[in-house]
């Protein structure tokens, strides 16, 4: 059989991203191999561009993708070829003891990797040396080789390039509100950052039956694209009293108050907005040397901190329904993306993110 060669936007070195192509290895027997429609650009792949977040290199970022799987390994059983999947890379073993409490977003599991000795997924094109495979997915590529475990089937009339984002940007915003936070019909949620995540997790609370939604941030067009996903109430982030405003707005501070964008700011705000008892969830994944804390009164006041990897997902159950909200015109997912680009522009549209000022870039394969 024939290498497969693929396209795919290598990160050679910190700084920005070169277009190449790649050898991928024929499926493991727990392996799916899928041919890449559309990929997302989400602000965890520019963590690792810019090198905030060290990796291997060379590698191929890329998670937040949707394909049709093209072939599969011996061993495989949830998925065939032919199937319209979403990828999460949430993988999961199945047998550790996150995933067998019901907390498989944290799985740490070797089984969804390849093992150190056998051949890797993805070699260069000439043969000369392997490159490293990214957050067990590597989908800035117009193919992916992944475990099973790593994706899930898909409604076919289901569009590929909406369906994409839901695998991490939805999932996380979405997982946030129905299960790190489980919120109740006519609680506060405030949001911190209205990027692709925080816009996702807004218009999940709306879904959930949140009475007040507030959506916090520094530019105006982003707060507009709030109001449309949601959003009963905005506030600019860089307002003095911005503190002040949302108290005034929930009537004492917030039940749920959500930080979607990874900075320590957005992180120290939304414990500041938290009324008693409330719950600060964060998402975004702050500099390495960030830390964000309660005092003593917020203590004795019931407040609460957690972190939510992926919005602690049960992709293989979560997805699915998330793609019947849009089915049914409860999930909003053309607002949230901005355009769509082939792969050669992937380094403009990591600029445009840099800038702040779009929603959610697309990259789309023929």
């Amino acid at each position: 059989m024939p290498a497969l060669m693929a396209k795919a936007a290598i990160l050679e070195q910190v700084g920005g991203l070169t277009i190449g192509e790649v050898e991928l290895a024929d499926p493991a027997p727990h392996e799916v191999l899928i041919d890449t429609k559309a990929c997302g650009l989400c602000h965890s792949d520019l963590h690792f561009i810019d090198g905030a977040y060290p990796h291997p290199l060379p590698a191929i970022p890329g998670h937040e993708a949707a394909g049709v799987v093209r072939a599969v390994g011996s061993e495989v059983k949830t998925v065939k070829p032919g199937d319209h999947v979403v990828s999460c890379l949430s993988a999961f073993c199945g047998h550790c003891e996150f995933c067998v409490t019901g907390r498989m977003a944290l799985c740490m599991g070797a089984d969804t990797r390849r093992a150190q000795d056998a051949p890797p997924r993805i070699m260069r094109a000439d043969g000369s040396g392997p490159v490293a495979q990214m957050l067990n997915l590597s989908a800035f590529a117009e193919q992916m080789l992944i475990h099973e475990n790593a994706c899930v089937a898909i409604d076919k009339d289901m569009p590929l390039d909406r369906a994409a984002i839901i695998g991490c940007a939805v999932t996380t915003g979405a997982g946030a509100i129905f299960n790190a936070c489980s919120v109740v019909p006519g609680e506060a949620v405030a949001v911190v950052g209205c990027g692709g995540v925080g816009l996702a997790t807004i218009n999940a609370a709306k879904i959930a039956g949140a009475g007040k939604v507030i959506a916090i941030d520094p530019l105006p067009e982003k707060r507009q694209l709030a109001e449309v996903l949601g959003a009963t109430h905005t506030v600019d982030a860089m307002a003095a009293d911005a503190v002040e405003q949302v108290m005034k707005i929930s009537g004492g501070g917030v039940h749920h108050a959500i930080e979607a964008v990874g900075r320590q700011a957005s992180a120290d705000l939304a414990v500041k907005i938290l009324r008693r008892g409330g719950t600060a969830t964060i998402l975004g994944m702050m500099p390495l040397d960030c830390k964000v804390g309660l005092g003593a009164m917020d203590l004795l006041s019931g407040k609460k901190l957690q972190g939510a990897i992926m919005g602690m997902n049960h992709f293989p159950v979560d997805l699915p329904r998330l793609v019947d909200f849009y089915m049914r015109g409860l999930l909003d997912l053309d607002t949230i993306i901005a355009e769509r680009i082939p792969l050669e522009k992937i380094n403009e549209g990591f600029e445009k993110m840099k800038s702040g000022h779009s929603a959610r870039s697309v990259v789309v394969f023929d």
